[in-house]
This record gives structure tokens, C-alpha cells and sequence, in this order.
């Protein structure tokens, strides 16, 4: 083999080794290969005193891995590192270099943004060196999260028992705790509104009240609104009619950000399961003629799209729709988008979401479609809209009513499926016309609160505050759950949107950092170290300088709440340890609160918190015949009643309300692996039978046997996996 060609995942590498032919090997390094290691002052891995200087080493998981591909580039004539084309990717190829003995300045590292024939083709005739300022980039970034998740979670855990705090995680909290708060504060402001049904020739349309005496009109009490019902009794005229277009434009491109929430407000994911799906989309499916990437780089801040696609997209539109459905396209980037890559496109318009429909899974396919929609349709004509506003008077009130009908689709014939607004059709009138029977009504209104933030838009405002990067928000949203920090619940039983609320642990935690950490743990200082990290890529910002300067800052602040912040300890819940004698107390772990022995680690007895409105277990006065103890009348999560044991989990006898016993699935096992075993050694205490010469319906007696042995090991199999479920 003349050359090795190292990519990230394993799943690319027979992609793109499919389109570069046999004299190239192509291998995975599943990702990172090593990381700062934990050792030196406070277990950072990082030689502050020596400028930063970073202590890595190979991730335990990865030593095999490494070996492996060192003996590999022993026997090759060539090693190209193509890892993903970003600044993880390229300190992935730099560490790579490193551990393989290859040289900073050899031309050896390859970046293409969508994997196909083409792009992967052509990104081998330009290779380069490898980028030290995306190293360099991605480096500082690793050590600043390094210094306060280490420094930082430590100092939280010792004082009030939270789990973790970081540069990122800690401000996305904050925003969630400072909505809650908002909402909490919150004073509702009565309000009225005067809204009237309106009658023509029997079709009715509604309005509602804009101006008295040609002044907008403000409603505070019933009163105000009831004098204006007064005034507006009898017939109404018809004092204006306006008829206009409107147009509104596609959406750009997705980048990482918009897809995200995009696919959280119409199809459902989350932000970790959309990245998920869309990495595999990018990395290659098969589509009956091997696997193929199907769309470009997802990690992007940019919506540039190629000039290959956009001449495509445009020669498409017209032979299918029409040269009036085509339109314009302006890039338009927000500040701060780096603009490395492409926008999120389909990487071949030959491959529309029906044809390879029949390739994907549901999720898969929802999200190729929702892709390939708005991509196509962001280089479409705008759609125009008739609108018609009317203005009806009585006494010196005038109310209007709008109404708008789609005149010409444009972008929407493509991204129609994804658009909610819908036609308001209002009947013909005519100006000084005289409406008869119109019923006017007062309407009680309540000023709202502020929203609280579903995925969706926390990863607006982080993206609008400059916070992170697109990139990371997934892992942010899912981090700050882990931690117990907050909960993500539905706002209602009857609805699909879930939004995120602060637990207690999440709202002490903001607030004791507000208290001894503001100066960094905020937004702006947040936006600014992402500016700098993003100069340090461009080799316009001296990484040990940006470094220092939080190191500097950060250092006294740590000190100072070491003294200064009060420990807290854990809340008892009145009760004694069964085993130890011990108070119990709350605890706060990644799934939600439970109960601990005070005495942790010594005594490590542990409960469950019995759950608001569960009913709770009833005495019966009857013993558990294995254990001796009470048995208590509980409900099961199908509704249904049956008698526990009250030693419950050390004893898990259980009855119906019968007297029958029940047995758990694990138990049912047992008995039966205990009656196989009975039947096995019945058997082989039989004595044996002289075996006949085989005959061809013994070989099908044999074969059958097989058949049967190989079922037996799915059964196997199958129990093993029940024993776990049980457990």
C-alpha cells in the first residue's frame, strides 16, 4: 500500500476510501486521539508557569488505536491527514502528526466540505500543511475550559455540592435562571380589548378596534371598555378600503444554528439528535450505489453557497417550476461568522429526498428533505401576497380587519410544507357601504410574562450573544441536564413544546457565581473571549497573551470565594439511616434528587424521592411469608393494585390482590432455567438407548437439531438481556 489516508469516523473512511481506489488505505482515528492529561498543579495538565504550556497524552481508549496506525504509517510511502474541516479536525491532524512522528511541514493535510466523488478527488490534488493557528485556536480553548471546569467545579462541589460550572454551560444557565426570575417577578396588567363580528350577506368577518377619534386607544378596566361597547352600537361604515402586495423572501441556507432550530420547532429533535442525524447524512449513506455523502460540512456559521451549486440549483428551478420562480441570492452572514464553509446543502440535486427515501430511516429522511427544501428554495422569487385592509366607523371608533391571499407561491412551491401562515379572505365591500347587526364584545386580557426558552430559542440567544459556537450548542443543552441543573418538561400534558426550567441546584448555582464571578461569567466577557479565540485562528490575537490575561483575572476571584463563600450543607430530611443510624439528607444527582446517608462515603444507603401525587403504599397487617416483614398495598405504573413487600428491594415477593403470587420477569427466568436444569439431569439419569445406524431421516433429525441449537443461543442471548432489564 503506497498511501494512508486517516480520517475522524469510521463510518467516512469506507465513503471515501470507495472513491480514491486501492493504492490508498483508508483508516479512522475515531476521533481524538489524545487530550491534556490530568496531572500537574490542580490536576490541570497545563504548565502555567511555562506560558500554558500543554501536558498531553494518549486517551486510555485510544492506545490500541494509535499503535495501530503507527504500524500502519511505518509501511506506507505517504500518510494524508483528513480529519473534519474545522479546528477540532485540525488539531485532531496536528496531534496525529505528532504521535505518528510526522513532520509540522510536511504538505499532508486534506479538507473537503461534502463527501463525494468529486470533492474528496480534488481535495487530494491540493493538500497543505497543517493550519497552527486552527491548532493554536482550538488549544486555548481546550486550556480555558480546562482552568474553569477544573479550578471552578471544584470550588461549587466543596461549597454547595453542584456538579460542575464552565465557561459556556454556566452563562447558557444563567440565561435560563435570569428568564425565571423575570417570570417569578412578573405582575400581570389588565388589559381590554374591543374586537366585533361583522356581517355581509350573510358572511361574517371579524375587526377589531384600532383608534377612537382618530387616536390610538389604551383600555385599562372593564369600564373604559364598556363605554366604548356603548358608543359602538348600531351601524357601521365602510370609511376605507386598501388594497397593496407583499412579498416576503426565503431563508438563506441553514447553518448549524437555524437547522438546529429549525428541526426543533418543525420536526420535533433536539439539537443533540438533529447533529447527530445530519453527521450521518454528511458522512455517507448508501443509496444503491454505495455510500455517498448527501450533504455538506454540518458545522457552519456561514451561508455561502457554492457557484457548482447555485448554477445547478438555478438550471433545476427553471425546468421544473419556470423562469418567474427564480430569484436572487445575497449571502448574509452575521457578524462573527467565520464563513470556512459552505452552508448546509444537499450535495446532489440528483439525489431529491424521494429517490432516496427508500435508503433512509424516518428521521434521516425528514431532515435530507427539510435540507434539500431550503436550500433550493433560498435561491427562489419571493412570495407575493394580495392584502386588503378595510376600516369600519361608528361614533368616532374605527376598527379594521386585514385580510391577505396568496398571489404568487414562488419559494414556497418548494418550502411550502414548513410555512404555517394561511389565507385571510375577507368579503367584496365597498367604500360608504352600511353594515347592519354588528356584534361588538369586550374582551379581559392579562399581560403575559416572558416566554420561558424552549431548545429552540436558547440557541437563539446564545448564537445572538455571540456565546459558544453552533457547534457546541448541543453539548451545552445536553450538559446542563446531566448536571441536574434543569429540566427540560413539557408546558403542558396536551402540548408538544417543552421549555426549560431552572431546579433549585441550577438557580443556587447562577446565583453564588453572580456573587463571586460576574466579572466573567456573563455574556459580554463570554462574546469576547469567543472574538479573541476566533483573531487567535486568523493569527491575529498571541495565544499565551489571551491566556494570561483571564488566568490574571480569574486566579483572585477563585481565591477570594475559597474564603468567602459559605458552605452549605446538605438539607436533612428528618429521618434516620435504616443501617447506619445516620441522618438522611437530599442529594442532587443526574437523575434528580434522592436520598443519602449523611455518612457518605462510610455508608453509602441511598433512596429514592417518592414522587409528587404518588399514591402512597398502604399497611395491610398481613407478613411477607419469605421475609417476615410487612406487606403493603401498592399501585404499579399500569394502574393496578397487588401486595409488595415492605423490604422492598432486599425482598422482592409480591402477590396479587387474590393471594397468587407474582413473579418478576427475572424470577420467572430463574424458575425456568432451574426446571431445564431438573429436566437435563432426569435425562441423563436415564439409561441409554442403543444408537441405530444413521439413515437420511436421521440427518434431518441432525439437522434440525442444529437448527434448534442455534436457536438456543438467541435465546441465550435474550435472557441474558431480560436478567439486565430486570435488574
Amino acid at each position: 500500500m503506497k498511501n494512508l489516508v486517516i480520517v475522524e469516523s469510521p463510518s467516512k473512511s469506507k465513503t471515501i476510501g470507495k472513491y480514491l481506489g486501492k493504492d490508498y488505505l483508508v483508516v479512522s482515528s475515531k476521533g481524538h486521539i489524545r487530550d491534556l492529561a490530568i496531572k500537574g498543579k490542580d490536576g490541570l495538565g497545563v504548565d502555567i508557569e511555562n506560558d500554558f504550556t500543554p501536558i498531553y497524552e494518549i486517551s486510555k481508549d485510544k492506545v490500541s488505536t494509535v499503535k495501530e496506525l503507527r504500524k500502519l504509517a511505518e509501511d506506507v510511502d505517504y500518510v494524508y491527514l483528513a480529519t473534519d474541516p474545522d479546528r477540532e479536525g485540525e488539531a485532531i491532524s496536528w496531534h496525529l502528526a505528532q504521535e505518528l512522528g510526522l513532520s509540522e511541514d510536511a504538505v499532508d493535510r486534506v479538507t473537503f466540505h461534502e463527501i463525494t466523488k468529486n470533492a474528496v478527488q480534488e481535495a487530494f490534488t491540493q493538500p497543505r500543511t497543517i493550519d497552527m493557528d486552527l491548532v493554536h485556536s482550538q488549544e486555548t480553548r481546550r486550556i480555558l475550559d480546562r482552568i474553569i471546569g477544573f479550578r471552578l467545579s471544584k470550588l461549587l462541589k466543596s461549597k454547595i455540592s453542584s456538579k460542575s460550572a464552565g465557561r459556556v454551560q454556566s452563562v447558557a444557565l444563567k440565561l435560563i435562571v435570569e428568564r425565571e426570575k423575570e417570570i417569578n417577578a412578573f405582575v400581570p396588567q389588565e388589559y381590554w380589548t374591543i374586537d366585533g363580528v361583522f356581517n355581509k350577506d350573510g358572511e361574517t368577518f371579524n375587526a377589531s378596534l384600532a383608534k377612537v377619534n382618530g387616536e390610538k386607544v389604551s383600555l385599562e378596566n372593564e369600564e373604559q371598555a364598556k363605554a366604548i361597547v356603548e358608543r359602538c352600537q348600531g351601524d357601521f361604515t365602510v370609511s376605507a378600503i386598501r388594497s397593496s402586495k407583499r412579498s416576503r423572501s426565503p431563508r438563506p441556507p441553514f447553518i448549524t444554528s437555524t437547522l438546529q432550530q429549525e428541526a426543533s420547532t418543525k420536526l420535533s429533535f433536539s439539537a443533540k439528535r438533529t447533529m447527530s442525524i445530519a453527521q450521518k447524512l454528511y458522512e455517507g449513506i448508501d443509496v444503491g450505489n454505495g455510500e455517498e455523502g448527501l450533504i455538506t460540512y454540518m458545522r457552519t456559521d456561514s451561508t455561502r453557497l457554492s457557484d457548482v451549486f447555485i448554477n445547478a440549483a438555478r438550471q433545476q428551478i427553471i425546468e421544473q417550476y419556470g423562469k418567474q420562480y427564480l430569484g436572487t441570492y445575497t449571502v448574509v452572514n452575521d457578524q462573527g461568522a467565520q464563513d470556512a464553509h459552505e452552508a448546509i446543502r444537499p450535495t446532489n440535486l440528483a439525489y431529491t429526498p424521494e429517490r432516496v427515501k427508500d435508503y433512509l430511516s424516518s428521521e434521516q429522511y425528514r431532515l435530507y428533505r427539510m435540507i434539500y427544501a431550503r436550500a433550493v428554495a433560498s435561491l427562489m422569487a419571493n412570495a407575493v401576497y394580495n392584502q386588503l385592509s378595510i376600516s369600519l366607523e361608528r361614533n368616532g371608533c374605527t376598527f379594521t380587519s386585514t385580510g391577505s391571499t396568496l398571489d404568487f407561491d414562488g419559494y414556497l412551491k418548494v418550502y411550502g410544507d414548513y410555512d404555517s401562515s394561511k389565507d385571510v379572505i375577507l368579503p367584496t365591500l365597498r367604500e360608504g357601504e352600511i353594515l347592519k347587526d354588528a356584534v361588538i364584545t369586550p374582551n379581559q386580557h392579562f399581560t403575559e410574562p416572558p416566554a420561558r426558552y424552549t431548545e429552540a430559542k436558547l440557541i437563539k440567544a446564545l448564537e445572538e450573544d455571540g456565546i459558544g459556537r453552533p457547534s457546541t450548542y448541543a453539548m451545552i443543552i445536553d450538559t446542563i441536564q446531566i448536571r441536574g441543573y434543569v429540566t427540560l418538561d413539557r408546558v403542558s400534558e396536551k402540548s408538544r413544546t417543552k421549555v426549560f426550567r431552572p431546579t433549585d441546584q441550577g438557580i443556587l448555582t447562577t446565583e453564588k457565581l453572580d456573587e463571586y464571578f460576574s466579572s466573567i461569567i456573563n455574556v459580554d466577557y463570554t462574546a469576547q473571549m469567543e472574538q479573541k479565540l476566533d483573531e487567535i485562528a486568523e493569527g491575529k490575537q498571541e495565544e499565551v497573551a489571551t491566556l494570561r490575561s483571564f488566568y490574571d483575572t480569574f486566579t483572585p476571584l477563585l481565591d477570594k470565594a475559597y474564603q468567602d463563600m459559605e458552605k452549605i450543607a446538605p438539607e436533612k430530611t428528618g429521618k434516620t439511616c435504616p443501617e447506619c443510624g445516620g441522618d438522611l439528607v437530599y442529594r442532587n444527582g443526574r437523575f434528580g434528587r434522592f436520598i443519602s446517608c449523611s455518612n457518605f462515603p462510610k455508608c453509602k444507603y441511598t433512596a429514592q424521592m417518592e414522587k409528587e401525587g404518588k399514591e402512597k403504599p398502604e399497611p395491610t397487617g398481613r407478613m411477607c411469608p419469605e421475609c417476615g416483614k410487612e406487606l403493603l398495598k401498592r399501585k404499579s405504573r399500569f394502574g393496578s393494585f397487588f401486595l409488595g413487600c415492605s423490604g422492598f428491594p432486599k425482598c422482592t415477593y409480591m402477590e396479587n390482590l387474590e393471594g397468587e403470587r407474582i413473579y418478576s420477569r427475572k424470577e420467572k427466568l430463574k424458575l425456568k432455567e432451574q426446571a431445564e436444569a431438573a429436566v437435563s439431569v432426569e435425562t441423563e439419569e436415564k439409561p441409554k438407548k442403543k444408537t441405530a445406524k444413521k439413515t437420511s431421516a436421521a440427518k434431518k433429525t441432525t439437522t434440525k437439531k442444529k437448527t434448534s441449537s442455534s436457536t438456543g443461543r438467541k435465546t441465550t442471548t435474550r435472557k441474558k438481556k431480560a436478567d439486565e432489564v430486570a435488574e
